[in-house]
C-alpha cells in the first residue's frame, strides 16, 4: 500500500472478473471524492495497471463532487473509448487476458480526511513513475 494512503479511514475495495455486472459489484459511495486503484489480475501476477481520481475541492474548502461520486466515475467513467468503464473493462480484459481487477477506493476529503482526490492521484502516479519510469499501463496521461 502506499504511504499516502494509510491515513484514510473510510475506503474498502471489491474484485470485478468478466462475469459479474460493475454496476452491481463496485461498491464506492455515490457522495464521495477520492481516489481508486486498479490492480490487473492475471494467474498469479498482480499489477497496478490505472490510478483515477474524482472530485474538485473548491476556494471556500468544500468539495465539488459530480452525481455520482466515486461509485459513477468507476463504473461509468470513459476509458479506452467514449463508453463506460462497465463496458470498456471487460473488453479490455479480455484483450488482455486479465482473470480478474481488484480496485481500492479511498474517499479522501470528508470531516475526517481534507486530501485533494487530485493531488493524492499526482503523489500516487509520481512515485509509481519514479520506480518504473513509465505511469500505469491504462493511465494514458497526467
Amino acid at each position: 500500500m502506499y504511504k499516502e494512503l494509510k491515513s484514510i479511514k473510510n475506503k474498502n475495495q471489491f474484485e470485478f472478473s468478466l462475469n459479474d455486472s460493475l454496476e452491481e459489484v463496485c461498491n464506492a459511495p455515490d457522495a464521495a471524492g477520492g481516489i481508486f486503484l486498479v490492480y490487473a489480475i492475471s494467474n498469479e501476477d498482480k499489477e497496478l495497471v490505472m490510478v483515477g481520481s474524482t472530485g474538485t475541492i473548491q476556494n471556500d474548502g468544500t468539495l465539488k463532487s459530480k452525481n455520482g461520486g466515486l461509485y459513477d466515475k468507476i463504473v461509468n467513467g470513459h476509458q479506452f473509448a467514449k463508453t463506460g468503464r462497465k463496458y470498456s473493462w471487460p473488453a479490455q480484459m479480455k484483450k488482455e487476458s486479465i482473470d480478474k481487477l481488484e480496485v481500492f477506493w479511498y474517499d479522501t476529503f470528508n470531516d475526517k480526511n481534507k486530501i485533494i482526490p487530485t493531488f493524492i492521484e499526482g503523489q500516487i502516479l509520481q512515485n509509481f513513475l519514479t520506480e518504473n519510469n513509465k505511469l500505469p499501463k491504462w493511465n494514458v496521461a497526467f
